[in-house]
């Protein structure tokens, strides 16, 4: 059998290389003609684009309109990619308001302000008065029917006045520019924020009128006083529709856009008027009217009801209306009363902890904002500070800045450790590190060696919390125990996480840290603690309808945090944090990169607050850290908060905490000369008289008599009839209380 095969398998061998000479050759000459084909194509192209060759001047116009659409493309593409971030913001129906009208309360049933439709409904352009569209015009936009959004003019001739003033005394935003600001975007003054307010202004010329734009412009820009909208701001400053105003109230309503709080006539009626004035004049110089047509508006000003006494805690009804969106949203009655948690004693002292603070040092820190948020025990927040002015800018920086927390979110990190069987007293390594090619450093670029972590975090040492978590944790760990103790922002879980890189808010903050006071469960924050139609009826109430409180962490964990953190203002880099009267106080500083931001959270057994300051356009300080101006503020509040009071106690400390009349002053304590002055809070009742009468008032609301509601003008009538000190509703159940 092989004798046959073999002479068989020869006889193939040349036709198999027949074949592949034959495929050899085929290719040869395939990729040959396509070359010699693709020469004589370009042969012939070049000659045929020889005809259009351009010599002289005409060559130098062409190389420019060749280079022109090769900018132009690489320009339009950067355009698309700038545009596209800002168009993101018109998803959703932009246009249409929320139908709530909402009256709001404060913790004890006054009435603090408005938000939603019950301002004033929409007057239709052409029923308002000319001369109020001509001052709006003359004063914000002359060109206002001239541009498409952006005017190039009026922003070179802002530039040139602003230089030969030497400061900005002329802006160069479009009406249209302010409209797009004021309905898609935030005041922080940021880039970012310019460029996208310039394609949304021209993204609103394209999708509406001019007549539309200016309208929206009217109804929906802040005026002061709490009011949004030329038509609410004519019932609160002079008590009449918007339709009635004369030249001269038009002339002040216009002079509010730019400067609400400044200009306001009910804060500062000489300014107001001084306002007007200069409106009145741009008319004259824009050519709208003459100066006999203002005469009579510059002789006899405006006059406007006396609110002097008006103070809305604006930031905090911003975020409660948010609030009560999100919770009325299923019910079918939109026409709301919420009794809120706010207290405005405690309120006004924030504002004032703020704003002392930011007067005495911001020239010194070059410090701009501050932010701040106070909670008490069971979740109630009393207190919001969202910025120094709300006039200025309604961007509120307590609940929507995101800013890096530095060393104050280390705690999550120690809590995290806790959870794992760790203690104070747990030994860890403060010495060199690296991981994955990064090498965190100290405050003060030196090592301790072998160290507890009660003195790791109580000195605020970098490479512990970084070391446990490279060696002990994970970065998803921690994520997970902020999360879970009450950070709701999205943490970035990088290797520079544990030293507080990724952003939070001062509501997050605030919210978290709560969770010590409260033994380790979560702190239950909230703004809201009952909501009510108008025929009285509780739709929601907290202590009905909210989940009860989860714990977070485990007893010997918070137990173990707390005796840390109540040593920070001790020994540690809280120092000036550390209340009087010998009220026990935790907390933790924290200081970004380069001095941007400085924090102070901290707490006693009744309140939680977390301190932020630092500017909007993210400029550094000059080396402001959180046990500075943040710890003083927040000695500030607090000494105020806790003055009497029952004080509770922290879970974990021992120490009985001192009560204010039994403790007496140091008389060998020296004063610290950096300081802010106290706040004294006015003597009020006792704990005692004041359960008595709460008592008394719950057994009242019980009565069948006093259940009857009857309907009066559209309010409930025991908001009308009822005496100042009598409950105006239901008892209060903020979850606080008991």
């Amino acid at each position: 059998m092989k004798t046959v095969q073999e002479p068989r398998k020869q006889e193939n061998r040349p036709k198999k290389r027949h074949i592949f000479l034959r495929i050899d050759s085929w290719i040869d000459s395939t990729v040959w003609n396509a070359g010699f084909r693709l020469a004589e194509w370009w042969e012939d192209t070049t000659i045929f684009f020889r005809r259009f060759r351009v010599r002289g001047w005409k060559r130098a116009v062409f190389e420019v309109l060749g280079e022109g659409m090769t900018w132009g493309t690489a320009g339009s593409v950067l355009l698309l990619a700038l545009a596209l971030p800002a168009f993101e913001e018109t998803k959703g129906n932009w246009r249409a308001q929320s139908d709530f009208a909402v009256t709001f309360l404060d913790r004890y049933g006054n009435e603090i302000g408005h938000r939603g439709i019950i301002h004033e409904d929409a007057v239709p352009l052409d029923e308002l008065p000319d001369h109020l569209i001509k001052a709006v015009l003359a004063t914000e936009d002359r060109r206002f029917f001239e541009h498409w959004g952006i005017d190039f003019l009026g922003l070179v001739r802002a530039m040139t006045e602003n230089a030969r003033a030497g400061g900005v005394v002329q802006g160069g935003s479009t009406l249209t520019q302010q409209l797009a600001k004021n309905l898609f975007l935030s005041n922080e003054r940021t880039i970012e924020r310019k460029i996208k307010e310039a394609f949304l202004a021209v993204w609103l010329e394209c999708n509406l009128s001019k007549k539309e734009i200016l309208r929206l412009y009217l109804d929906r820009a802040y005026m002061g006083g709490g009011t949004f909208g030329a038509a609410a701001a004519a019932q609160f400053y002079f008590g009449k529709a918007i339709t009635d105003v004369n030249l001269a109230e038009s002339a002040m309503l216009a002079g509010l856009f730019k400067a609400p709080a400044r200009y306001a006539p009910h804060v500062n009626l000489p300014a107001a008027r001084a306002r007007a004035n200069e409106v009145l004049t741009n008319m004259v110089q824009g050519g709208l009217m003459t100066e006999g047509q203002v005469l009579a508006a510059r002789l006899t000003p405006a006059t406007v009801i006396d609110r002097a006494d008006v103070k809305a805690p604006d930031f905090f009804l911003d975020w409660a209306f948010d609030e009560v969106q999100r919770i009325a949203a299923p019910f079918a009655q939109h026409s709301l009363i919420v009794r809120t948690t706010i207290d405005m004693g405690l309120q006004a002292a924030a504002e004032e902890a703020v704003e002392s603070g930011l007067r005495q040092y911001g020239e010194t820190y070059k410090v701009k904002q501050g932010a701040l948020v106070m909670i008490e025990h069971g979740g109630a927040v009393r207190a919001m500070v969202g910025g120094r002015d709300y006039g200025e800018s309604q961007f509120n920086r307590a609940t929507r800045a995101l800013r890096q927390p530095g060393s104050s979110f280390k705690v999550y990190t120690y809590a995290a450790a806790m959870e794992k069987g760790m203690t104070p007293e747990t030994v860890v390594v403060d010495a060199p590190i690296t991981w994955r090619g990064w090498s965190p450093q100290n405050y003060g670029r030196s090592y301790a060696g072998r160290v507890t972590l009660l003195t790791a975090l109580a000195k605020s040492i970098n490479t512990v919390p970084v070391r446990l978590a490279k060696d002990k944790l994970g970065t998803e760990i921690i994520a997970e125990t902020a999360k879970n103790m009450g950070v709701s922002t999205p943490l970035r879980t990088d290797k520079t996480m544990p030293l507080g890189t990724s952003e939070v808010t001062v509501l997050d903050q605030a919210t978290a840290y709560a969770v010590f006071p409260a033994g380790g469960f979560e702190s239950r924050r909230h703004g809201i603690s009952q909501i009510l139609n108008y025929d009285g009826d509780i739709l929601y109430d907290i202590a009905r309808d909210a989940p009860p409180a989860k714990r977070v962490l485990s007893e010997q964990a918070v137990s173990s945090m707390n005796r840390i953190l109540t040593q920070i203002p001790v020994i540690g880099t809280g120092r000036r944090a550390a209340l009087d009267k010998g009220i026990v106080t935790g907390g933790k500083t924290g200081t970004t990169q380069a001095y941007r931001d400085a924090w102070f959270v901290g707490f006693t057994g009744d309140y939680t607050t977390a301190v932020w300051f630092g500017n909007d356009d993210y400029t550094s300080t000059d080396n402001m850290t959180g046990g500075s101006l943040p710890a003083m503020t927040f000695k500030r509040l607090m000494d105020y908060a806790e003055q009497g009071i029952e004080h509770r106690v922290i879970p974990g400390i021992e120490v009985p905490v001192a009560q204010a009349e039994e403790s007496a002053p140091d008389a060998n304590a020296k004063p610290d000369e950096n300081a802010l002055p106290p706040l004294v809070r006015p003597r009020s009742l006792s704990a005692d008289v004041t359960r008595m009468l709460k008592t008394i008032g719950e057994a009242f609301e019980k009565a069948p008599a006093l259940k009857a509601r009857e309907k009066s003008g559209g309010k409930v009538a025991a908001l009308e009839s009822a005496p100042a000190d009598a409950p105006a509703m239901q008892p209060i159940t903020d979850a606080t209380e008991n």
